[in-house]
C-alpha cells in the first residue's frame, strides 16, 4: 500500500475515532520493542540533561514595533531543546532569534514542551498556551511524534490528539507549524530491524500528522529526511553527547528550515515566495499525496489550498529556501 494511502487511512481513522490501523504487525512490533530498549541502554538510558530555558524576549533592539510578538513551542524533547546546554542553542530561542530579525520586531518565546511527551500531552499543552499570562500566541510551533512511535501509540490515537491541539489553537486565534515526526531511522544506535521499521513507522506517522494538520488550518514541515541524510553523513556533529537527540548544529539545522514556514504563517515572507515554483518541484497536490512528498524530502512545507478537489482536499507542497538563524541573545531578557 503506498504511503498517501496508509496517511490517509490513519488520518481518516483518527477523524472518525477508528483505532485499527496500525504501522507495524504484531511480530515487528515486539522486534522493534526488544530494540527500543537495547537502543534506549546505548544512548545513556534514554536520559539526558534538562533543557535550558530559553524563555524571554527576543530582539528587543527593535524599537519600531513596542509589542511583541508572541512564540510558543510546544511538543517533545525536540522542541523543548533537550540535549544542548545553552538557552541560545535551544530550537525555540533559534526561531525566536529568526522571527525577530524578519519581522523587525521583538519576538517573545514561551516552551510550554516537556522531554518525553507524547501526543495524547498536547492537550495538557496547549491549555497552558492559551491560559497563561501572555495573550493569545501569535504563532505556535510543535514538535511531536518520535516517542507515539517508539511506545507504540496507535498513530490514530496520534493524530487525533496533535488534529485537535491545532483545531484548539487555530479557533483561539494562533497560527500554527507542525514539525512532523523525524526519521528515527537515523538515531546511530539503532541497529537492522529496528532501523528498517522505525523509519517507516515514524515516516508513515509524519504523513498522516500532515493530512491532520491540514485539515484544522496548521502548516508542517517534514523534519524526518532533513535530520535524515545529513544526520547519517555527519552524525558527530548532528547528534549530540548521548546520541540521540540534536547537537546545537542539528537544532540550527531544523531551525533554518522550520523558519521560512513560520514567517510565512505570519505573512512575512515575500510574496513571489508564496507562488509554487515549477522548477524546484512544488504545485497543489490532493494532501493524501503532498503529505506522502513531504515525509520523504528535508523541509518540505505543506498548507491548504483549495477546499476540494476531484479527489479529495488540496494542499500547496513547497520546498523552501532554507534561511539561517542569526545569533540568538546570549541571554534574553524576561
Amino acid at each position: 500500500m503506498s504511503r498517501a494511502r496508509v496517511a490517509r487511512r490513519i488520518a481518516a481513522g483518527a477523524a472518525y475515532g477508528g483505532g485499527g490501523v496500525g504501522l507495524l504487525g504484531v511480530a515487528a512490533a515486539g522486534v522493534l520493542l526488544a530494540e527500543v530498549q537495547l537502543a534506549k541502554r546505548q544512548v545513556g538510558n534514554g536520559s539526558s540533561p534538562l533543557p535550558p530555558s530559553a524563555d524571554g524576549l527576543y530582539g528587543h533592539a527593535y524599537s519600531g514595533h513596542p509589542e511583541p510578538l508572541l512564540l510558543t513551542m510546544l511538543g517533545d524533547s525536540t522542541a523543548a531543546g533537550q540535549g544542548v546546554h545553552r538557552p541560545r542553542q535551544t530550537p525555540g530561542a533559534l526561531l525566536a532569534a529568526g522571527l525577530a530579525a524578519v519581522a523587525e520586531r521583538p519576538v517573545r518565546l514561551r516552551n510550554v514542551a516537556v522531554p518525553g511527551a507524547q501526543s495524547d500531552d498536547l492537550d495538557r499543552q496547549v491549555g497552558l498556551a492559551l491560559e497563561g499570562p501572555e495573550r493569545v500566541p501569535d504563532i505556535c510551533v510543535i514538535m511531536i511524534g518520535a516517542n507515539d512511535v517508539t511506545h507504540r501509540m496507535p498513530p490514530t490515537r496520534s493524530v487525533r490528539h496533535l488534529a485537535s491541539a491545532v483545531r484548539r489553537l487555530r479557533t483561539a486565534g494562533a497560527e500554527v507549524v507542525v514539525g512532523t515526526c523525524p526519521d528515527l531511522g537515523t538515531i546511530e544506535p539503532v541497529q537492522q530491524p529496528l532501523r528498517w521499521l522505525a523509519r517507516r513507522a515514524s515516516r508513515q506517522l509524519a504523513a498522516a500528522q500532515t493530512i491532520g494538520t491540514v485539515e484544522q488550518g496548521g502548516r508542517t514541515v517534514s523534519l524526518g529526511d532533513l535530520l535524515g541524510p545529513e544526520f547519517e553523513e555527519n552524525p558527530r556533529e548532528l547528534f549530540g553527547p548521548d546520541n540521540y537527540h540534536p547537537s546545537a548544529e542539528g537544532y540550527a539545522t531544523a531551525a533554518m528550515a522550520v523558519l521560512p514556514t513560520v514567517c510565512a504563517a505570519l505573512g512575512l515572507w515575500p510574496a513571489e515566495e508564496e507562488r509554487p515554483d515549477v522548477s524546484r518541484r512544488e504545485g497543489f497536490l490532493p494532501v493524501a499525496r503532498a503529505a506522502a512528498e513531504a515525509a520523504s524530502e528535508a523541509g518540505t512545507e505543506v498548507t491548504a489550498a483549495m477546499p476540494t478537489g476531484p479527489r479529495g482536499p488540496w494542499a500547496l507542497l513547497k520546498r523552501r529556501r532554507r534561511r539561517r538563524v542569526p545569533e540568538s541573545d546570549p541571554a534574553p531578557t524576561t
